[in-house]
């Protein structure tokens, strides 16, 4: 790839092909006036599928191939890799990571939507602030505001979170919107940032790849938070809130109990590597 190149991996499991579609419709928009801006000469845009076949609803090969130098991709090149299984959230992005030499790297969910400004915005930041590795937009899903910056939890705040009913948090509130950081301005940039949500990251290339990506022994949850804390070392992470997204994902309790097996996993895993904090 070329120097001013973007990479954008997004990592699908059984994701619906509508989903898919709305997805890269909306980053194929930004991407095109982000060029307008910004000197952006090349976007790869590849899809990691850790589902391997499945409903006929899923976004499949067949509908890569159909899309891959279309109009409506906007000049963004577009493939798929398959046949590794399941192996991860952070080991798929990373068989992206490791190949591209890319300047900017976009981490995606399947599940998010840009607003056409978004990206040029994001990559504006980056480019005007070299210190910065990491950008974190502003999302919303629909129905209100989404916190995707967070500091570092606590066991408390995450049990809060996950497993205790909403009616019951109530003494708690100034503290799970701290942990939130719910007193992020809305108009204009924040650093000091120290954990970004993975749905949407949009990092610096190298120091991306001088981290290793994410770490592997996260299967699915936390991945992101660590891999922010260990860029946090690298460089700064910022809260951008001209990048709007549409993210409509989250909720692991909700989603039964293998997923809330893998969050209790992932979270004894991350507090081992970066300490426990119970209040």
């Amino acid at each position: 790839m070329t120097d001013f190149a973007l990479a954008v991996s997004v990592v699908c499991f059984h994701t619906p092909r509508r989903q898919v579609f709305d997805l890269l419709d909306s980053l194929a928009l930004a991407c095109e006036r982000a060029r307008v801006d910004l000197a952006l000469e090349k976007v790869e845009i590849t899809i990691v599928d850790n589902g391997g076949g499945g409903d006929s609803t899923d976004f499949c090969v067949e509908d890569c191939a159909e899309l891959a130098g279309s109009p409506r991709l906007r000049g963004c090149e577009l493939r798929m890799l398959q046949g590794h299984g399941n192996i991860g959230y952070g080991a798929a992005h990373n068989l992206v990571i490791r190949e591209t030499g890319a300047e900017y790297h976009l981490l995606l969910n399947p599940d998010v939507e840009f607003d056409p400004d978004a990206l040029g915005a994001g990559l504006g930041y980056l480019v005007s602030n070299p210190a910065t590795v990491l950008v974190s937009p502003a999302a919303n899903n629909g129905g209100g505001r989404q916190y995707l910056c967070k500091r570092h939890p606590s066991l408390l705040i995450l049990l809060l979170r996950g497993l205790v009913p909403a009616f019951l948090r109530a003494p708690f509130t100034r503290r799970l919107a701290a942990y939130e950081m719910r007193d992020l301005p809305d108009d204009r940039p924040s650093t000091g940032i120290p954990i970004a949500s993975g749905c949407c990251m949009l990092c610096r290339g190298r120091p991306l790849r001088e981290a290793g990506g994410f770490d592997e022994r996260f299967f699915l949850y936390f991945e992101d938070f660590d891999l922010s804390l260990r860029l946090g070392r690298l460089g700064k992470l910022a809260h951008v809130p001209a990048m709007r997204i549409r993210h409509s994902g989250g909720n692991a309790a909700g989603k039964g109990l293998d997923h809330i097996a893998m969050f209790i996993r992932s979270a004894r895993r991350f507090f081992k590597l970066h300490g426990w904090r119970w209040f």
